[in-house]
């Protein structure tokens, strides 16, 4: 088992008061899993990531462990940290486009990065090359400058850096944002290959995109205002969901083959709630048309099928 996650709690630090992001979530990544992290903008997804690998100046860790092949990250301890990150847990960033410094080349970046970590670049040169070649890129990307490169080949750039030293957990987050379809193909494939090849053990490919993940994703974990909703394969989340909202989810994408014409697209009605006094019981409670009384008590996320578990108090309705 890669990771495992147990009653992890993020919040933020607010003027107002702490925002419960994260409230208590539990996962497994197995060895060779691609898990894909769906939901809507402000369910956690992002949150869940960086916590994994660094927290930032308004986070703050509440309570929970996370482990990564049998040894716990200290994840409330940035500087205890510092010698997992990138050896051992790295991460594709958002807006990974603009994460590349304008006045440096790419070769002095990531020369200047792998010495960070207490690596000689001489030493994974040729490698670094050969991965360049792997997502299309010529050697000679490593003497350009960032803005001489389009947004599909930044990206691969910072591929090649985050799994230069294969960590067994790669977190890329939103790493297909911001490009065109063919170019969405290209990431998506790269990292399937990186998989394959044994860079990297795991994989948490954060999106709002249910779709995208169906491409490339072995199971799907669909969040939900700071906690799980659900998490399957792929294709049980695509085929049989079984949480009301992940159904809404799945229900709001179009079909292959269809047109405006024959199907009308409906989102889901309503908002997320808010996270500074989280509502009690089922948190989408508010924007479920099967809710009752019932939901007012928080569901436990329950095993329904073998590797099938839904936090759902109607999970057979």
């Amino acid at each position: 088992m890669t990771l495992r996650v147990n009653d992890l709690k993020v919040h933020y630090r607010t003027l107002r008061g702490d925002v419960h992001a994260l409230d208590g979530v539990d996962f497994e990544l197995a060895d060779g899993e691609i898990m894909g992290l769906a939901g809507e903008s402000g369910c956690g997804k992002t949150t869940l990531g960086k916590s994994l690998i660094r927290l930032d100046g308004r986070m703050r860790h509440v309570g929970g462990t996370v482990e990564l092949d049998g040894e716990e990250l200290p994840i409330a301890d940035d500087r205890a940290m510092v010698p997992f990150r990138y050896h051992r847990v790295s991460l594709i960033p958002q807006y990974a486009m603009s994460a590349l410094n304008p006045t440096r080349k790419i070769g002095r970046m990531i020369d200047e990065l792998l010495r960070s970590r207490g690596v000689r670049p001489r030493k994974v040169a040729d490698e670094l090359r050969r991965r360049l070649e792997l997502v299309g890129l010529e050697p000679d990307v490593l003497g350009r400058y960032p803005i001489e490169l389009s947004g599909g080949m930044k990206q691969r750039v910072v591929m090649v850096m985050s799994t230069l030293l294969d960590p067994s957990l790669l977190i890329a987050d939103e790493a297909t944002s911001a490009l065109d379809v063919s170019t969405q193909r290209s990431v998506v494939e790269s990292l399937v290959g990186f998989r394959d090849r044994g860079y990297v053990k795991s994989m948490i490919f954060v999106t709002h995109d249910i779709s995208l993940v169906h491409q490339m994703a072995d199971t799907v974990m669909v969040m939900y205002a700071g906690r799980i909703a659900e998490k399957a394969s792929t294709r049980t989340i695509i085929e049989a969901p079984r949480h009301p909202y992940t159904r809404m989810l799945i229900g709001a994408l179009p079909e292959v083959g269809t047109t405006t014409s024959d199907t009308r697209l409906e989102g889901i009605p309503g908002t997320p709630p808010g996270l500074l006094d989280p509502p009690v019981g089922c948190r989408f409670r508010a924007r479920c048309p099967l809710a009752s009384e019932e939901c007012l008590r928080t569901p436990p996320l329950t095993e329904v099928a073998p590797g099938h578990r839904v936090a759902c108090w109607k999970t057979g309705a």
